[in-house]
């Protein structure tokens, strides 16, 4: 197992009925601004619990962020806290709304040129604007940790963020919020937490037996709560199982001491922001090409994961790992997830070409555990991904 430092700061506030205690979470004195989506909360009653429990509390709110938190939009948001002296931030939505809140987390207390700075020159914010979460769709693990991730429509580009001081103050998560989410949502929920743990566990062993079993253990459960979830949302025991495994997914604890891969969230990144494919599904479009390519490297791992988590027993390694990539696509397929790029859009064809020269040009050489996958790599995979 290799050296590790942890720290998660975020106070989790878990179960039914939880909202209300923002009462007690956000200071009587702040200036909050509530930040949220396309207005679903106020259709689920989500909102109204939220302005209930924040009556005492000085609240302006910004709505509108989009599915792929959008730079332009955020730094509307951004002028509201300048032009309102804002001292506190309030996500209440899924992982775009709570990573566009970390944006303005960062780029509230930025001095530097531009705010798109601490995107493109790759700044870590030691220090943000304080801001809590009410998480309304299970899926990313924002509301846990200290990474987003911000679209910007004019240049077509989707990058990464984060920084020690963008963990949540705290975050509630009351699982009965699961109840109103539209099965598209469900199923890239389901999809995005899988593959997050994927991208942790999916690479060679280390000795880490403990941070490989807390991954397995992830995974398991959410194939097993899955068609429950989807069946019926209103069910509490699978909710609440789905919700804490989203969560526990990309909160930090299984990526310690182990190496990690992340290539096929980079790629996946940029077929959203060419095409505007729901994060979830970029990621299994990429992902099962993405080991294939990568089979030799990642085998022994691939073998061990069809073993504990699909329960395949029977054939060589090479079998096994074989039989766990197909294992894990047809788990998205049973989600109706499509997993084929032309499955998405019909101008696919360029697109390998395109990401090998945006990966270039950032000088991106090093993608995977071993950061050895180049550009040209890059391309190869997302060619095998048609």
């Amino acid at each position: 197992m290799n050296n590790f430092e942890f720290k998660n700061p975020t106070k989790i506030i878990f179960g039914k009925d939880t909202i209300k205690n923002l009462e007690q979470e956000i200071p009587k004195d702040a200036k909050v601004l509530l930040l949220y989506g396309g207005g679903s909360i106020k259709k689920n009653g989500i909102y109204d619990q939220v302005k209930k429990a924040l009556k005492d509390v000085h609240v302006v709110e910004f709505g509108g962020i989009p599915a792929n938190p959008e730079y332009a939009k955020l730094m509307e948001a951004l002028n509201v806290i300048k032009d309102e002296n804002i001292t506190y931030l309030l996500a209440v939505g899924g992982g775009s709304v709570i990573d566009g809140t970390k944006f303005l987390s960062a780029a509230a207390l930025y001095k530097g040129d531009t705010p798109w700075n601490i995107l493109s020159d790759n700044i870590k914010t030691e220090k943000g604007m304080p801001f809590g979460t009410v998480l309304t769709l299970p899926a990313t693990g924002s509301e846990m940790n200290s990474g987003a991730v911000i679209t910007r429509e004019e240049t077509k580009e989707k990058l990464a963020m984060g920084g020690p001081g963008l963990f949540p103050v705290f975050s509630i998560l009351d699982p009965q919020v699961v109840s109103t989410i539209p099965e598209r949502q469900l199923a890239n929920g389901l999809t995005d937490a899988f593959t997050h743990v994927l991208e942790q566990y999916m690479t060679y062993p280390i000795g880490a037996l403990l941070q490989d079993r807390f991954a397995e253990s992830i995974m398991q459960t959410l194939i097993e709560v899955a068609p429950k979830v989807m069946k019926d949302p209103t069910d509490y025991k699978a909710t609440s199982n789905f919700m804490w495994s989203c969560t526990m997914a990309l909160n930090g604890l299984i990526q310690k001491g182990v190496p990690t891969d992340w290539a096929v969230h980079a790629i996946g990144h940029e077929l959203t922001a060419l095409y505007g494919i729901d994060h979830a599904r970029t990621l299994a479009i990429i992902a099962p090409s993405h080991y294939k390519f990568n089979f030799e490297a990642k085998k022994e791992k691939l073998a061990q994961y069809a073993e504990r988590v699909w329960n395949i027993t029977e054939g060589s390694q090479e079998d096994k790992a074989h039989a766990a990539i197909a294992k894990t696509e047809a788990f998205f397929h049973e989600l109706g997830i499509d997993t084929k790029l032309s499955d998405y859009t019909k101008d696919y064809k360029d697109t390998a070409e395109t990401i090998y020269k945006r990966f270039k040009d950032r000088g991106w050489n090093g993608l995977g555990e071993h950061q050895s996958l180049t550009p040209e790599n890059v391309k190869e995979i997302v060619e095998m991904a048609y």
